[in-house]
């Protein structure tokens, strides 16, 4: 099924990917047009315990073409960090988030910088989406100075504070508390801003995210759980896990809607709509239903509990760049051409950050006793026999 029905905003027509005037069907240059489009989406929203926003998402050429731009460099960083991995530049943990982009994006452009995501170790794109550099994320990949936590993170541990994204956390579920947290903070501090605490289906039966849950429920804290459900915890189907995989329903007394995490349209206006519910009235859930391309990490070959046939089968019908790209050409808002240019400036944007990266050094063996504990503590690190003093902490 395409990704959306255009409507003209008077009419509301359903018809799929139907011109909302004539003069849309004018080609618009790619540069960007904030002329309004109105959309509607193909998947109606489920919801538990609310109303569910409106199918028509307002849009515009200029958005549909950064999401296209976005979505093909994430993608593309994605299958060359599988490359540089494959090629042991990349060692340790390293998961991959192919497939799941639209999610990233969609949430990006119904929110502002001073809102706050937390998010568990498939962090990569989201850290992109929050304004990282791709000098920063092949950096931190390798090991490199030059990564957005100085090498010292690695995949599982992306950050980004200036932009309120906190990380990237390698301990299942553990991340959903510590958003609830920043909630709190942005409720104590009156700030008018809200958190997006992620987790996947796999984490979605841990108890912390009960009792966090509860407790920014009992309190109204303006905290989104997004669970981005790609339907495997590790290897394990959703349904040999979870008794009840409706994750959106699982706050029982809190709202959750359930989305199309592969179209972003949807997760744009399932956000939007989450961050005025949860500064009215506290917390709500949302579903992402997405799906990954890649195995859960790099030592999983994604095809021993799921066919070839199934991956291939989501790419062909659900792929969010895929149903980007007909809406663009559909609207005639770009040619074929043109996008295919945009892939080979992403292709060489992306080759150009991996050859700044390696040029990165590595940290200095110093750096392993710094970030550990407060400045000027005076804290000392001794050697395995307790006797000789090997560095005092900075």
């Amino acid at each position: 099924m395409a990704l959306s029905h255009l409507a003209a905003s008077a009419s509301r027509s359903s018809s799929i990917l139907k011109p909302l005037s004539s003069a849309l069907s004018l080609r618009r240059s790619i540069s960007g047009d904030n002329s309004p489009l109105t959309v509607e989406t193909s998947v109606p929203f489920t919801s538990h315990q609310c109303e569910a926003p409106s199918r028509y998402v307002e849009t515009n050429p200029k958005e549909l073409l950064t999401f296209f731009r976005d979505m093909a460099l994430m993608r593309r960083m994605e299958i060359a960090a599988d490359s540089l991995y494959k090629a042991k530049l990349i060692r340790g943990f390293c998961h991959l988030y192919d497939g799941q982009e639209a999610v990233a994006v969609g949430m990006e452009a119904a929110i502002t910088k001073k809102d706050c995501i937390i998010t568990a170790y498939r962090d990569h794109c989201t850290f992109v989406s929050r304004g990282g550099t791709l000098l920063e994320v092949f950096a931190e990949l390798m090991g490199r100075q030059a990564g957005c936590s100085k090498g010292k993170g690695g995949s599982m541990h992306f950050y980004k504070k200036d932009s309120n994204f906190y990380g990237g956390h390698g301990i299942v579920g553990a991340q959903v508390p510590l958003g609830c947290g920043l909630a709190f903070a942005q409720k104590y501090s009156k700030d008018e801003t809200v958190t997006f605490a992620l987790y996947g289906d796999g984490a979605a039966n841990q108890g912390q995210l009960f009792e966090a849950l509860n407790i920014s429920a009992l309190w109204d804290l303006p905290a989104i759980l997004v669970c981005e459900n790609n339907h495997y915890g590790m290897g394990t189907a959703e349904w040999r896990a979870a008794k009840s995989p409706a994750y959106y329903k699982r706050g029982d007394y809190v709202p959750g809607l359930k989305v199309d995490g592969m179209d972003a349209l949807a997760v744009k206006q399932a956000c939007k709509f989450a961050k005025e519910h949860a500064l009215k009235n506290g917390p709500i859930i949302l579903e992402m239903d997405t799906y990954r391309y890649h195995g859960h990490s790099m030592s999983d070959p994604g095809s021993t509990y799921r066919t070839r046939d199934e991956i291939s089968g989501v790419r062909q019908e659900r792929d969010p760049i895929e149903r980007i790209r007909k809406l663009i050409l559909s609207h005639d808002l770009a040619t074929e051409k043109e996008l295919k240019d945009v892939e080979k400036e992403v292709r060489k944007e992306v080759d150009d950050a991996i050859a700044q990266a390696k040029e990165s050094p590595m940290p200095e063996p110093s750096e392993l006793f710094t970030n550990v504990y407060a400045k000027g503590l005076g804290v000392e690190s001794f050697g395995a026999d307790r006797k000789e003093v090997r560095a005092t902490l900075p």
